[in-house]
């Protein structure tokens, strides 16, 4: 396979993990498009090097990392305006599923930004990108024992995070349904 062939063949089977990490690591959608088109670019100037890692996921997801820090160095990232808010479309009402997935959503993305930015960082690889640890560490630059380390200090915080708890689905006992006044004497 030539040069632009096989890159355009990664392209297509990567896009929509890059963007679903980089909106993960707290990007907008259209920040995560272009830091995965700029990352994407990157991989292109050094195609032979990404070819040639011993773990191009690793590489690449690094190189995303990388693109990620550059641009907030350029930027200033203080409040930003909306382009529109999750709303039902005039004249219709959004069904309560689609409204499910935007708390959701919200809910996990605001658990994230609980997290310090290298824990952050850890949980979006190993999880949500799907890294193994030892990818994960390779591409932080860490030993796995401190991915292991902050995944487990990440998700106890998690576990314990107010906005994810609202998602838990209530648990009723089953000792609840039973009649009170079974084994009771007259």
């Amino acid at each position: 396979m030539d040069h632009d062939a096989d890159y355009a063949a990664y392209v297509r089977e990567s896009w929509s993990t890059l963007v679903r990490s980089a909106v993960f690591l707290g990007c907008s959608p259209h920040e995560a498009e272009d830091l995965a088109q700029t990352t994407l670019v990157r991989c292109y100037t050094a195609w032979p090097r990404v070819v040639g890692a011993d773990d191009r996921a690793a590489y690449v997801y690094r190189m995303l990392l990388n693109c990620l820090r550059d641009s907030r160095r350029r930027r200033w990232w203080g409040e930003r305006p909306s382009e529109r808010l999750p709303e039902p479309a005039p004249g219709g009402a959004a069904s309560r599923d689609e409204m499910a997935d935007v708390d959701t959503a919200d809910a996990v993305h605001r658990a994230l930004a609980g997290l310090t930015k290298i824990n952050r960082d850890v949980v979006v690889l190993r999880y949500f990108t799907g890294l193994s640890e030892q990818q994960t560490a390779e591409v932080l630059g860490v030993p796995a024992g401190t991915v292991k380390s902050r995944l487990s200090r990440s998700l106890a915080q998690l576990a314990a995070d107010d906005h994810l708890t609202d998602l838990r689905p209530d648990v009723t006992d089953s000792t609840d349904s039973t009649d009170s006044t079974e084994g009771a004497t007259p």
